[in-house]
């Protein structure tokens, strides 16, 4: 069980990454549920999160009154600026972290006078808690400040502090490694049906394999590379496999990761 936290978290936006955010902090029991608050226009979301004990507002502005310690800001790029106006007055002095991906520091600063900035860029897996967070501080936020983000995001998987400029990078890699990941599995499953395999219990396998590659990566600090080369005999099956599957990969994942980065810069000019 993760460290209790002994603030109050208050999360704007209770869609697919907030609500993901505050059930992976209850789970986790990294807060108590009466010290989480959430806000979101939709009451569906704000029900499921009332019936687990949170206290649910139906405005930003509403729980801004109600006044967290901390201000998590879960909205999209697009609907950040009018968020921020209607919560403006009374963020002054209080630690904020924005997960608008491609918002900068200095825009989320201006647009809140007097508040302590963080942004963060989480991905989808911190609601259960095997998620990985970019952290980076704005121009007032202290270092117990940027601790405390850390801490909030470290209960729901790896949180990395790290300079703004290297958050972007951060969402267009590691943000989108859910989906690309997902679409592995998918399309490893199709050729394996292809071959002749049943799609649910190949999808199963390949599911329950990405989760222990990945547990013994951790587990064991071990390079990606060294872990292929201990399945990939010389001549076999696998290195046949490999030689046509990683240049496709490489190349992939580059254009990919670009398409991504430029995508994040088109939804910060608007």
């Amino acid at each position: 069980m993760s460290e209790t936290l002994s603030v109050s978290v208050g999360i704007v936006g209770a869609g697919s990454m907030g609500g993901s955010i505050a059930r992976g902090l209850l789970e986790a029991g990294a807060i108590v549920p009466e010290r989480l608050l959430a806000a979101d226009h939709d009451p569906a979301r704000t029900e499921a999160l009332a019936a687990l004990g949170a206290h649910v507002f139906p405005d930003g502005a509403a729980l801004v009154d109600a006044g967290p310690d901390v201000v998590v800001l879960a909205v999209k790029p697009q609907v950040l600026p009018d968020v921020m106006a209607q919560c403006a007055a009374g963020l002054a002095g209080r630690l904020v972290i924005s997960i608008a991906a491609g918002v900068a520091l200095s825009t989320i600063e201006a647009a809140l006078p007097g508040a302590r900035v963080v942004r963060a860029m989480p991905n989808l897996p911190v609601q259960v808690r095997s998620g990985a967070t970019a952290l980076a501080a704005g121009s007032l936020a202290t270092a117990a400040d940027v601790e405390l983000a850390r801490k909030v995001f470290a209960a729901l998987g790896a949180a990395q502090v790290m300079r703004e400029d290297q958050l972007d990078v951060s969402g267009a890699v590691v943000g989108t490694a859910p989906a690309f990941f997902s679409l592995f599995v998918d399309t490893l499953t199709r050729a394996g049906v292809r071959a002749g395999l049943p799609a649910q219990a190949c999808r199963e396998m390949l599911e329950t394999t990405m989760r222990g590659c990945a547990e013994q990566l951790l587990a064991e600090g071990v390079h990606p590379r060294a872990y292929m080369e201990r399945v990939t005999s010389p001549g076999g099956t696998t290195a046949a496999a490999l030689r046509e599957l990683e240049p496709l990969v490489a190349a992939g994942s580059e254009e990919a990761v670009d398409a991504a980065l430029a995508r994040t810069r088109e939804l910060a000019e608007g």
